[in-house]
């Protein structure tokens, strides 16, 4: 039998709570509206999304996908924004591309963009994952994430009160061998284009060490470290630039089994960060992914699949519930999003 074809049924008989809606009105701070990861909705009639998002107790909603280019900022801002703005919040992005076409003055032309951007209505801004990755300077080499030749954009960030979700490398296993020993080596024969195994690429802790020093460098720039601040695997690391960069926030974007796999360690993290985290799905507005997540933050249900399917669609490992208190619940759904995105 392949492993592709292992579908074990568990055995065991513990409680099994049905989450219909969140203990709190949610604002979801990181997520998409376009393809491929936020379903074409850009594409598909408001009023459905809107219902969806009623369905799924989401009062807020945060679309990142005008990082990606300003066409798209642009017609986001108009499709979404400009018809609900109470209920849509659109970020801008930078273009890395031109970085050879401006040269040495590429660092302050984004950062006029931004100001442009800002201007039409962008709330934030959105750095992908190639930085750091993948962006290069006009003379072929990689750009670290903290950079100083671009300490100006940052610097703009921060004067037009525009918070920066920043989303540095990826999860640890990504870049590992694709072997018999790499905990996520399904999820990665699904997706070969997110293998950044090392080398060539740069080592993980390379990266996400150079975000730590960014966030150090510009602290009067509120950063949002994707995906809970972007090792997720290692909450002690999250918790040490936590508590030197007032700073820094974290989301739980599309991290959800990799707190569920640790439930102590997560709830003591979450509990004791309560002020700095902030939700957010990255699946798009699925109301089974939400009610998922609501679980595995509500409940202190055991050992459940942390996404929908057969078998975990991240790594095979099962997820429990953190049982968060109601303080913690009532800031990681809304308050701390709410103050940070406000005008």
């Amino acid at each position: 039998m392949r492993l592709e074809d292992y579908r074990p049924r568990s055995k065991l008989v513990v409680p099994e709570t049905t989450i219909t809606a969140p203990r709190f009105p949610v604002i979801d701070a990181h997520n998409h509206l376009a393809e491929p990861f936020g379903g074409g909705w850009d594409k598909r009639p408001l009023a459905e999304l809107l219902d969806a998002l009623d369905q799924a107790g989401v009062r807020h909603y945060v679309d990142l996908d005008g990082g990606a280019s300003e066409h798209t900022l642009r017609s986001h801002l108009d499709y979404f924004k400009a018809a609900v703005p109470d209920r849509f919040t659109i970020f801008g992005g930078i273009d890395w591309g031109k970085w050879p076409e401006h040269g040495e003055a590429f660092p302050d032309w984004a950062a006029e963009r931004l100001r442009l951007q800002s201007s039409w209505g962008a709330r934030g801004l959105k750095v992908w994952k190639t930085f750091g990755l993948q962006v290069a300077d006009p003379r072929g080499e990689r750009v670290c994430v903290d950079d100083p030749r671009l300490d100006v954009i940052w610097q703009t960030a921060a004067e037009l009160g525009l918070p920066v979700v920043i989303h540095s490398a990826d999860p640890v296993a990504f870049f590992d061998p694709v072997d018999e020993t790499n905990e996520r080596w399904e999820e990665l024969g699904e997706h070969p284009e997110w293998a950044f195994t090392s080398p060539p690429h740069p080592p993980f802790r390379t990266i996400v060490d150079e975000l730590a020093r960014l966030v150090a460098r510009h602290p009067q720039t509120t950063f949002i470290g994707a995906h809970v601040g972007g090792y997720s695997e290692n909450l002690a690391w999250v918790s040490g630039v936590l508590d030197g960069c007032p700073n820094f926030h974290v989301d739980l974007g599309a991290r959800f089994g990799e707190l569920g796999r640790q439930p102590y360690t997560a709830r003591r993290f979450c509990e004791r960060y309560a002020d700095r985290i902030i939700f957010g799905l990255d699946m798009g507005p699925d109301l089974e992914s939400y009610r998922l997540a609501y679980r595995l933050l509500e409940t202190e249900d055991e050992y459940f699949n942390y996404t929908a399917g057969p078998i975990p669609a991240q790594g095979r490992w099962m997820a429990y519930g953190l049982h968060l208190s109601d303080a913690a619940l009532e800031k990681i759904y809304f308050r701390n999003a709410e103050r940070i995105l406000q005008p």
